[in-house]
């Protein structure tokens, strides 16, 4: 029994270190690695005459489960629910011998019940926020924003459909008109298409309905939810973009849990001519004082996307560019090709 209990408080310090430094080095997260690192501690026995018996048990040459070798990790995602699995595992069997009469006065076996409890929390909040750090990198590229209005009566899950093949690779619906009952259908539908083709999907404002339609994410202006209210209400794993005009609305966002600025407008924008332009100098400015990924926004076409993003911007954001082309899987293909010519 001593044996086994070395063999597994040794996978669960293993497997809780390797979470730990994932929270560490990979998410930087200073809570959630400081909270591995004291159930770390509170668990693995500090007791002298306890490892001692560990240690004087231990034979770890005859092991006849021992593996030359392991199974490779397809992804850190992987990686962090293996291990998660290995230390719930290891306290389980710890928590069971702990009942036992021979073991019981030793180890708390309730301690280890409750721990392995936490540690499935924990997990879901390590892949959650490995799932959002996910789609943040993937913020690049063509955004396109599918406006009600512009839309101008055709199909909005066809506009993202043509779109997505012409290389968008974030769809956003904004739609300042229709009800709830509305929406949530749609932003569904546009959630499937999506999703089947690795696009990120947002919805502009409504938290309610990027929850209900299990969409990556929110975009919030600044009339809208602040945004750390919209990161209580979120999941770990959804995005939450921001749309900024000075830089201190841009370092308060970030300050508040945002995982991408939206700068503009850049230009004149057809669909928004009453917005307050900003300019590339603006846009480089952001992006010298901040790090997160940026969306350039407004009067954006095939003729300005190259300085737009020498100027910083890891997406371009567009509507009229795309939505008001006859064709939008060529306007989207044509945007998606100088994007691609300037990086």
């Amino acid at each position: 029994m001593w044996r086994v209990l070395d063999a597994n408080f040794n996978r669960l310090s293993e497997g809780l270190r390797v979470l730990e430094d994932v929270s560490r080095f990979i998410l930087n997260e200073k809570g959630l690695t400081e909270r591995l690192r004291l159930l770390r501690h509170e668990l693995i026995p500090r007791d002298v005459s306890l490892k001692a018996k560990f240690l004087s048990s231990r034979d770890s040459r005859s092991d006849v489960g021992k593996l030359e070798g392991g199974e490779e990790q397809g992804d850190i995602l992987a990686l962090a629910t293996a291990n998660a699995k290995r230390a719930q595992e290891s306290l389980r069997v710890i928590e069971e011998l702990g009942r036992l009469p021979e073991i019981s006065p030793r180890l708390d076996w309730k301690k280890f019940s409750r721990a392995r409890f936490d540690l499935y929390e924990l997990e879901r909040e390590i892949v959650s926020r490995l799932l959002r750090q996910d789609k943040k990198e993937r913020i690049n590229g063509l955004y396109v924003i599918i406006d009600y209005q512009a839309a101008r009566g055709r199909d909005e899950v066809e506009i993202a459909q043509q779109a997505i093949s012409g290389g968008a690779r974030l769809i956003q619906l904004r739609d300042k008109e229709r009800s709830t009952a509305e929406l949530l259908p749609l932003a569904r539908r546009l959630q499937k298409v999506c999703s089947a083709s690795s696009v990120l999907f947002l919805v502009n404002d409504r938290v309610d309905i990027t929850l209900a339609a299990e969409a990556d994410g929110v975009h919030l202006g600044r009339d809208d939810l602040p945004v750390r209210e919209a990161r209580k209400l979120l999941p770990f794993d959804k995005l939450i973009g921001c749309s900024v005009k000075t830089l201190s609305q841009a370092l308060q966002a970030r300050d508040e849990g945002a995982d991408y600025l939206s700068v503009g407008s850049i230009y004149p924008s057809p669909t928004k001519p009453q917005a307050k332009v900003v300019g590339l100098d603006f846009l480089r400015q952001v992006r010298r004082q901040i790090s997160l990924p940026i969306v350039a926004v407004g009067g954006i076409d095939s003729e300005r996307v190259t300085e737009v993003l020498l100027a910083g911007a890891n997406a371009v954001a567009v509507i009229s560019a795309v939505l008001q082309a006859e064709d939008i899987a060529a306007a989207a293909g044509w945007l998606a090709e100088k994007m691609k010519e300037a990086n």
